[in-house]
């Protein structure tokens, strides 16, 4: 990822309405979510929504299939890793293990919240 990619990312994360989203994409894991249900939760029109998600998508942070009449959206895995791993590439001047970093490797940052504090 280089700097002007990593930009627009954070710019699209940078709206509370596509922050939102991101997170209930987040928690819904690669199955997605129905459009209509994410305007429901996030509590947004239709158009706003198409607004928001279009961005997430063109930052890479989102996919979207089309089913029928309806576009169910998805979290972009490997474009939240990139951002992720741009951002934290050089902690502790490249000694993740100092800043508790996870290693995004494996099932164990997809453990819900809850999960990973118990463990």
């Amino acid at each position: 990822m280089n700097e002007t990619q990593a930009v627009t990312a954070l710019s699209a994360l940078a709206h509370r309405h596509r922050l939102q989203i991101f997170r209930l994409l987040v928690v819904a894991g690669p199955t997605g979510v129905p459009a209509g249900e994410i305007a429901e939760a996030i509590g947004i029109n239709p158009t706003a929504l198409t607004f928001h998600l279009k961005e997430l998508a063109n930052a890479d942070l989102a996919t979207a299939t089309r089913e029928g009449r309806y576009v169910r959206y998805a979290l972009h895995v490997d474009g939240m890793r990139r951002v992720i791993r741009y951002l934290t590439e050089d902690c502790c001047q490249g000694r993740k293990e100092l800043c508790g970093l996870p290693t995004m490797r494996g099932r164990e940052t997809c453990k819900p919240r809850a999960a990973r504090e118990r463990a």
